[in-house]
């Protein structure tokens, strides 16, 4: 290797570390605070270590946060597994069983991406009071499921764009419909897509606040996002206190793109040839 690419790696590697360095500075105070008692938080000592290491706010932050984790939990799952399935299906009908004014039905379900959660707000609300959603758990899942079919249906579509159109009419030959053939033949080749929109999915609505705030807040069912938002919002807070609740509130997330990064890679470019 010649001495020019060595430097220029050197200085790549360099600058991705400054940008590294730059991020992470918020997740450095963050996690420092968080272990730090009330009296030891201070602007002109916001930088230093904890001295000493202070862990009950994890204790007191679990006390508070716990019930609010568990509504999260349960908005999220549900919400994630169905939006994951209906966009499947709905990808498996716009790729593969293609009719008429199905480009502009998908156009149109698209267009559902750009637009803004703030102009539906008060339609939205209304009409999940109407019906019986307003501030519960049920209401969150239809609206997150509901906002998540345009990208879901646009990564299953182009997905399945790539499954050979040999494969469904064998399937059709052989006797099996429509739900005989997504059934035995697409879902089981769908898992990089799966994979794909639940990560994102899980991540989107875990992380969500402004549906949350406006329609669960003063109900007891508000997810974690919306909790740690109350906490941070008195005159006199202790930082301790909401840092620690961020970082268990990130901690899921985290989690999950530990354990299946490598896979959301993979299925994205699984359905960036064609569609």
């Amino acid at each position: 290797m010649s001495r020019k690419k060595i430097v220029n790696r050197f200085l790549t590697y360099l600058l991705l570390l400054f940008f590294m360095a730059i991020f992470l500075v918020p997740a450095y105070m963050v996690v420092i605070t968080s272990f730090k008692t009330p009296a030891q938080i201070d602007l002109a000592t916001a930088w230093e270590l904890p001295n000493p290491w202070n862990f009950q706010s994890f204790v007191t932050a679990w006390d508070a946060f716990a019930p609010f984790l568990l509504n999260s939990i349960n908005l999220v799952l549900p919400a994630t597994l169905l939006s994951s399935l209906l966009g499947s299906l709905n990808g498996y009908v716009l790729s593969k069983w293609k009719f008429k004014g199905s480009n502009v039905l998908f156009q149109l379900m698209l267009f559902g991406m750009f637009i803004p959660y703030q102009s539906i707000l008060i339609p939205l609300f209304q009409f999940l009071n109407q019906i019986g959603l307003y501030g519960n758990i049920p209401g969150l899942i239809v609206v997150h499921v509901v906002y998540g079919l345009p990208i879901t249906t646009l990564i299953f579509r182009n997905y399945y764009a790539e499954v050979p159109t040999e494969m469904i009419e064998a399937g059709s030959i052989d006797g099996a419909g429509f739900f005989g053939v997504y059934r035995h033949i697409v879902f089981p080749i769908s898992l990089p897509g799966f994979v794909v929109v639940i990560i994102w999915q899980f991540t989107q609505i875990w992380n969500e606040f402004l549906f949350a705030v406006t329609l669960t807040s003063g109900t007891g069912n508000e997810p974690i996002t919306v909790a740690i938002s109350n906490l941070a919002g008195g005159e006199a807070v202790n930082w301790n206190l909401p840092m620690a609740g961020s970082i268990m509130a990130a901690l899921p997330t985290l989690l999950v793109y530990l354990f299946l990064g490598r896979y959301f890679i993979r299925g994205l470019l699984a359905g960036s040839v064609k569609g």
